[in-house]
């Protein structure tokens, strides 16, 4: 189970649905515990560099490129969706085909389009289509959507191209249930056999999907969609997840690159376990910032007017102990109550957008003093896209699918996560026990990895613009900087603040850079900052 992934849409308080990533791969979006100098881009030089692709389409896949869609209305008025064809494997084009949702909202003018701007929230494993639907096509700014044909395409395994399953409702109850800071041999083993009935659970339903739901097959679909819609080159915006995507695709294509926006970004050169690690820091860099914010007020239930950050962390972890102890009750009418690990995802997915701190502070109150966990356990509920008749979405099931096959497991076996707990104990000292744990999922998973942890380059492609927010607890700032130095054409635009990702979010200073750079193809100077 990935604790990063990315926002999906525009709701988790606020905009949940632009979810995570962080859960991002195989660590996926994790945390910033670097120190300076070091950090996230310490090793990145020893990497390999992602090579690209021909630059002539191979005559095996040209009946892909070629294909013609049929638009049909489609959601909500103004709304068109396509089917579009890719084969399941690259190598074997011949092999299989997997098809792709796709839906756009075409441009309204005035003005002359531009093309088609294709968007991705994250994950992996965000519905893009919900996404465009839901938020971008009516909330991005009516000049950017007068001047593109808005996009979106559900990458290969997500929700409504081809989905990966793994698990029923019930069995997802059982696995989110699962103690995730096993105390002794017993706790360990109930632990891994959860893993392991997750993983088998998506080998038995998901068998042929599952080796090919790669980040870059996925890009390599996306280049397949740019020629389908008659674009010569790829105009895009991705959040979280949805940078790593983007990179891929300029690294593998760098000459059909157009204008692209990775908000939120991801370090491609690290693996698995420094991404956890950092995330982990991320994720308490956050928490500390929720927690200075809390005790301004008089109802702080985790401390009064002038406790520490550090007095606050040590209170929510005595409260996660009582929780293993004894689970609250909470209003379910699955029966279910508040356990550990469920309150701690609700608190982390509140750590993703400033805007639902008041939000976590009602739950807290609510759990801590009336002893009620309904509210934690709704936020929990909403990061693990639980909906109120017990049915899962398929983000968790395609995140860990993505996350696996991308890169190689950050840890092997318990004795490996114990060996690391002190690390991450000191990157976060209220989630680095439960994201060490949680970044043992992928020891177990049926189908071995083809990835690897490699620098992106993307020589010769246009100017690529990178966001990086200083607070982001998803995806560290160190890993925006980090993108924007490997890409030949990077250009970071950094964004002082916390939350997740920054575009949309309120700072006229990012939204006007990055509207000038997708309408104009204007890039923010160098080293400019947003507040």
């Amino acid at each position: 189970m990935e604790i990063s992934r990315s926002p999906r849409s525009a709701s988790r308080p606020r905009r949940a649905a632009r979810l995570v990533g962080a859960a991002v791969s195989a660590c996926a979006l994790l945390l910033t515990a670097c120190a300076a100098g070091q950090g996230a881009t310490g090793d990145q030089g020893s990497r390999p560099a992602l090579a690209p692709l021909p630059g002539s389409v191979d005559p095996a896949l040209a009946r892909f490129y070629e294909q013609k869609p049929s638009w049909r209305a489609c959601g909500a008025p103004g709304f068109q969706c396509a089917t579009v064809r890719a084969p399941l494997d690259y190598a074997r084009p011949d092999a299989g085909e997997v098809r792709l949702a796709v839906a756009r909202a075409k441009a309204t003018g005035p003005g002359s389009r531009l093309g088609s701007l294709l968007v991705n929230p994250g994950g992996p494993g965000g519905s893009a289509v919900d996404y465009l639907q839901g938020y971008a096509a009516l909330g991005y700014p009516a000049e950017v959507r007068a001047r593109y044909d808005m996009v979106a395409v559900d990458p290969r395994g997500v929700a409504r191209s081809e989905p990966v399953t793994c698990l029923d409702g019930p069995g997802m109850d059982r696995y989110t249930g699962t103690d995730f800071t096993p105390d002794d041999t017993a706790e360990t083993d109930s632990l891994v056999r959860a893993f392991k009935t997750f993983a088998e659970g998506c080998g038995g339903r998901s068998a042929k999907l599952l080796r090919h739901v790669s980040t870059v097959e996925a890009a390599r679909d996306m280049d397949v969609v740019r020629a389908v819609l008659g674009d010569e080159k790829l105009h895009y915006v991705g959040a979280s997840y949805g940078t790593f995507l983007g990179a891929t695709y300029a690294g593998l294509f760098p000459s059909k690159v157009g204008r692209l926006v990775l908000d939120g970004a991801m370090d491609p050169s690290l693996p698995a376990r420094r991404l956890n690690l950092d995330q982990t820091a991320g994720f308490e860099t956050a928490f500390t910032a929720f927690a200075r914010d809390c005790v301004r007020g008089s109802d702080c239930p985790l401390g009064g007017r002038g406790a520490t950050p550090g007095e606050v962390g040590r209170a929510l972890k005595e409260f996660f102990d009582k929780l293993d102890a004894a689970p609250l009750p909470a209003d379910d009418p699955d029966g279910r109550k508040l356990t550990e690990s469920l309150a701690t995802m609700g608190v982390i997915a509140a750590m993703y957008d400033e805007g639902a701190w008041p939000q976590l502070g009602e739950a807290l109150t609510s759990a801590l003093r009336r002893k009620d966990g309904t509210q934690l356990l709704a936020l929990s509920d909403s990061y693990y896209e639980r909906g109120p008749a017990g049915r899962y979405s398929n983000l968790m099931f395609a995140n860990a699918a993505v996350n696996c096959l991308d890169l190689p497991t950050a840890f092997s076996s318990p004795d490996e996560v114990r060996e690391a707990l002190p690390e991450f104990e000191k990157a976060s000292p209220v989630f680095g026990e439960t994201m060490a744990w949680a970044a043992l999922n992928c020891a177990y998973w049926p189908v071995a990895p083809t990835g690897e942890a490699r620098r992106i380059e993307a020589e010769g492609a246009a100017p690529i613009l990178v966001i990086g927010t200083t607070r982001d607890p998803a995806t560290p700032y160190a890993w925006a900087e980090a993108l924007a130095g490997q890409l030949s054409s990077g250009r970071l635009l950094t964004y002082d603040g916390d939350g997740h990702t920054a575009y949309g979010r309120g700072s006229t200073c990012v939204d006007g850079a990055v509207d000038a750079y997708l309408l104009e193809g204007t890039v923010p100077e160098k080293g400019k900052r947003c507040v």
